[in-house]
């Protein structure tokens, strides 16, 4: 099981004081806490995709994903997400691949439609788009890939012609795919048809919601062949507040909950902590709620907290990693209990590459 953190890089006033981190303090910022997520023992770190204000996320993640590689020796860097949509998939191809490189291997990504409206325009696609977008996009990307040479032709970029995608993925090895969607079925159902993983954002929704897209995605896994619907690569979002009683965080996190650019002006905060996974509260109940997904998920691979959204100062989100880093340990445990055996742990450049090997020495016995 890997668990890791995401950010939506949001450049958000903090409600407690009015100020509002420069857009350079926030990237600052954002590299800090992903050191941070390597020190405290997490597996992933991994970032949005943005292109708008009040957004400081890398309109292209690889430069951030590049530097935190630098700097880091074993977490994973992935993409939360990467917008399959409006990104040319040549461009991502050899972004992600190039990262590859300099990471040793240490990166995977999240291809989504993005949840910004407007970006399609700036980009000249069209929303209504947005679905077969992304299945042609990644479509091609997966061509580009597997293939040393591509002859292509689509509805929604020029034609390619012996084209060679460049650096090559690293070991002949393309950097696993996580899908993420909330509300698409189609997606599940794209990430099912090649065997890909599928990540269900988790914070917006009631369980019943992710309960079904989960279920979907596992059942059309088995439909086209790639094991037992147990088997599927699932990952869930989730977002967290602790302090060391429930009260404490209840009462400091409400401003920042109140003023969200996402939550802020819906519902109070005791209705969504009742209705989503959103959970406020004490480290124990961290552990509690976040091993109870498994009831409505079954066993899945991969656990990503949101912990420095709304304006949280860096200080803050500091100290939630350092609680976060207390319960580890404990969350770990908990989801290894009783875990059956053909379960598959989340895919890793290492891994995917004894595979390949696997799969070469077998055919050459044959």
């Amino acid at each position: 099981m890997q668990f890791g953190i995401f950010t939506v890089g949001d450049v958000t006033p903090d409600p407690t004081t009015g100020r509002a981190p420069t857009e350079q303090e926030r990237i600052k910022a954002t590299v800090e806490i992903a050191k941070k997520a390597e020190e405290i023992g997490l597996d992933v770190f991994a970032t949005g995709e943005h292109h708008n204000p009040p957004f400081a996320a890398p309109a292209n993640p690889p430069v951030l994903l590049a530097n935190i590689a630098a700097q880091t020796e074993r977490l994973i860097l992935s993409t939360a997400t990467t917008l399959i949509t409006t990104n040319d998939p040549v461009r991502i191809a050899q972004d992600y691949a190039y990262l590859q490189h300099l990471s040793d291997g240490r990166v995977d990504l999240m291809l989504g439609r993005g949840n910004t409206g407007p970006v399609y325009p700036w980009f000249g696609k069209d929303i209504r788009d947005g679905i077969p977008l992304a299945i042609e996009n990644y479509a091609l990307l997966r061509r580009l890939w597997r293939e040393d040479v591509v002859d292509w032709e689509g509805k929604y970029r020029t034609p390619l012609q012996g084209f060679t995608s460049t650096p090559r993925p690293l070991d002949g090895v393309p950097p696993f795919v996580w899908h993420g969607s909330i509300r698409s079925p189609e997606i599940a159902e794209q990430a099912a048809y090649y065997g890909d993983g599928f990540f269900s954002n988790h914070i917006f929704w009631p369980a019943s919601h992710t309960r079904q897209m989960v279920g979907l995605y596992r059942r059309r896994f088995e439909h086209y062949g790639h094991g037992s619907a147990d088997e599927a690569i699932v990952g869930l979002g989730g977002q967290i507040f602790m302090r060391r009683n429930t009260q404490d965080a209840v009462r400091e996190f409400r401003p920042y909950f109140d003023d969200a650019p996402v939550y802020g002006g819906g519902p109070s905060l005791e209705d969504f902590m009742s209705q989503t996974p959103l959970t406020v509260g004490s480290p124990q109940q961290v552990v509690e709620r976040t091993l109870g997904f498994r009831e409505y998920v079954g066993d899945y691979q991969r656990q990503m907290f949101l912990v420095d959204h709304a304006g949280l100062p860096l200080k803050t989100v500091l100290e939630q990693l350092d609680l976060l880093g207390e319960i580890l340990p404990e969350l770990r445990k908990g989801f290894e209990a009783d875990r059956p055996a053909h379960v598959p742990n989340a895919p890793t450049h290492q891994s995917l590459l004894a595979d390949q090997l696997a799969e070469t020495t077998e055919g050459a016995d044959q």
